[in-house]
Order: structure tokens, then C-alpha cells, then sequence
């Protein structure tokens, strides 16, 4: 079997000591074998083998859907869609998060291949915070935590999302965010479906084209995993940290429904959110505990609006003031709902 065929067909191998997924793997790989020497390593291990279990799939299921997005997808596909400075662009990327049934982990890899196909920085932000906390699948495990409150934080989350696109628009034209210089230009008559009808027409059917496209689906999984699978392993090695190391009781005890409560609520959430599956019971234990929807809004959405791993990308692949920016924008948004709904809901 050829190294071509072992590296999925990627062309630029890195040296190890270049490579910062082997950097970070390795890390994470002595660590866990700390663990066996040392007693007290033991919660760190347990945990980030919960949390490992618990992503896995959905980290897979992204670079899969980047694979496919970057070798079947034209860049004038994503370009006509997610970008420009249209509120429909907004609107469109939005309701694309809204289907997408993966975790925040999962999304990242998505977003990030979007954003090579040429999606909007706006357009980006708004998917990054549509998906992990209003998807399909997270919708009805809200609705099975908290009723028809679990549909409030869904709505509110979809609402923080259009306002922040919005106003990323308004920055993007004011030059305070980065532009994204993979975008090109589509002519106003492009058609995506007739332009579909004419790659299926043209297709050639068989064995040949299937490993073909194998090979190439698998290379754009690869170059994605370059770039988002390091920050991943990080935020799951902090979140771990956290997770073995605060006392469980701390998160009642300063999570009530204050505005003390909210920050303190923020700041957790920033250190110890993981993935929207798996923090959706958490959060719902802070509202059977407190009886403060409004901190289980905050406690969901700030592990989105202020995760190191979603700002580390955006830093490092789109922009370090689109980075900046981000919570900047949606931090007031979602103290303020969260405050609302502690008063509404009491």
C-alpha cells in the first residue's frame, strides 16, 4: 500500500515536531499515562475518557462533512449562499446551523471548511452560534429537559445568532473585521441546481471515480483535522482539568439567580463546556437546583460565546479581530437574556 494511500492522499506531511495535532496528541497521550503512576491523576483520566466518548463521534462526523464539502462543493456554491452582505446571507447560514445535527466540536470542523469555501466572516459567526445549542437534536433533548422553556432558550439562541451576524455585517463594512479572501465572485445568473443537473450529466459512473472521490473526500478531511483537531484536544484536556478538580457542590453554591450568579455561571461555562449533548443535563441541573433558566441559558451559550476553542480558531483561520469581536458582541446579548429570564421565570 503506497504513503499516498496510507496519508489519505495529503499533500504536505509535516515533521512530528511541526505538527501540532501530534504535538498536542502526545501531550494528551503522557498525561493518560501519568495517570496510571500517579493516583491523583486518576478524576483528570476518567473524565477526559467520558468526554472523549461522548464527542468522538461527532468530531468524526464533522471531518467527514468537510471532506465531502471541500471535494464535492464549488467554492461558488458556498460563495453565492454564505456570502456578502445580504441579511439573507445571515438568514441562510443560520438555518443551515439550525439542520446541522452535531455538537459545538463537531460544527467547528464545519465551519472552518465553510469558511475555505468561501463563506462570509459573518456568515461563519452565525453558523458557529446557531448549531450547537439550536439544532435539530439538541431542540428536542431541551424540550425533554425543561418543556416548553427548552423552546425559549432555542429561540433566544437563533435570535442571538441573527443579531450577531448582523452586526458583524455592519463591522465587516466598517473594516473592524477581517474580510474573507476566499470568496469569489458570482455572477448574478448563476444557478446552483442547473449548475448541479450539468456535474451529475457529466459524471462518470463507476469503481474508478468511486476510490477517486474516496481519495479526495479523504484529503479534505485530513487538511480539516490539521487545522481544528489541536484546538479540539485542548478544550477537552481543559474542560477534563476542571471537570476532575472543582468541587461539584461550587456550581450550586454560586449559580443562583443573581447577577453574580450570571457571571459566575459565565466564567464556568467558559472552562468547563464540552459539547451541547453533553452539557444540556448540566444545565438542567442548574435550573432543577437554583430554579434559574436564565443561568442554564447562559451556562449553554457561553461555552459557545467564550470557548477558547472556538475563539483559538477563528484567531488562527479567519481573523484575529474576528476573533476578538466575537465576544465582545454576544456576551452582553446573552447576560442580558439570561438576566430577563431569571426575572420572567422565577
Amino acid at each position: 500500500m503506497s504513503a499516498e494511500i496510507l496519508s489519505c492522499g495529503h499533500p504536505s506531511q509535516k515533521k512530528f515536531w511541526k505538527n501540532k495535532v501530534a504535538i498536542v496528541t502526545l501531550i494528551t497521550t503522557l498525561l493518560l499515562g501519568a495517570s496510571l503512576i500517579f493516583p491523583w491523576l486518576v478524576p483528570f483520566r476518567r473524565i477526559f475518557i467520558k468526554y472523549f466518548l461522548t464527542i468522538w463521534w461527532a468530531v468524526a462526523l464533522g471531518l467527514l462533512l468537510g471532506g465531502v464539502i471541500d471535494y464535492y462543493i464549488p467554492r461558488e456554491y458556498i460563495s453565492k449562499m454564505l456570502s456578502g452582505g445580504s441579511r439573507f446571507v445571515i438568514l441562510n447560514a443560520v438555518v443551515l446551523g439550525f439542520l446541522m445535527s452535531a455538537c459545538s466540536h463537531g460544527i467547528l470542523a464545519l465551519s472552518m471548511q465553510l469558511h475555505k469555501k468561501g463563506a462570509s466572516n459573518p456568515a461563519v459567526v452565525s453558523f458557529l452560534l446557531a448549531s450547537p445549542w439550536a439544532n435539530l437534536t439538541v431542540t428536542l433533548m431541551l424540550l425533554g429537559f425543561f418543556g416548553m422553556k427548552g423552546l425559549l432558550i432555542v429561540l433566544a439562541a437563533l435570535l442571538i445568532a441573527i443579531n450577531t451576524g448582523f452586526i458583524f455585517i455592519f463591522l465587516e463594512k466598517k473594516g473592524f473585521i477581517e474580510t474573507n479572501k476566499n470568496s469569489v465572485a458570482v455572477s448574478a445568473g448563476f444557478s446552483i441546481r442547473k449548475d448541479i443537473r450539468a456535474r451529475i450529466k457529466e459524471y462518470r459512473w463507476g469503481l474508478a471515480s468511486l476510490w477517486t472521490d474516496c481519495k479526495g473526500v479523504c484529503r479534505g478531511s485530513v487538511a480539516l483535522g490539521d487545522m481544528v483537531l489541536w484546538w479540539i484536544i485542548i478544550g477537552i484536556l481543559l474542560a477534563s482539568l476542571a471537570g476532575a478538580y472543582i468541587p461539584a457542590h461550587f456550581f450550586h453554591k454560586f449559580m443562583g439567580p443573581s447577577f453574580v450568579g450570571l457571571f459566575v455561571t459565565l466564567g464556568l461555562a467558559t472552562v468547563i463546556e464540552v459539547c451541547s449533548e453533553g452539557s444540556s443535563p448540566l444545565a438542567f441541573e442548574i435550573f432543577r437546583q437554583t430554579g434559574a433558566l436564565g443561568n442554564s441559558f447562559v451556562f449553554l451559550m457561553a461555552g459557545v460565546v467564550t470557548d477558547y476553542t472556538e475563539i483559538g480558531l477563528l484567531w488562527t483561520n479567519v481573523g484575529r479581530r474576528t476573533a476578538l469581536w466575537l465576544p465582545v458582541v454576544t456576551v452582553p446579548q446573552v447576560l442580558v437574556v439570561g438576566y430577563l429570564m431569571n426575572i420572567l421565570f422565577r
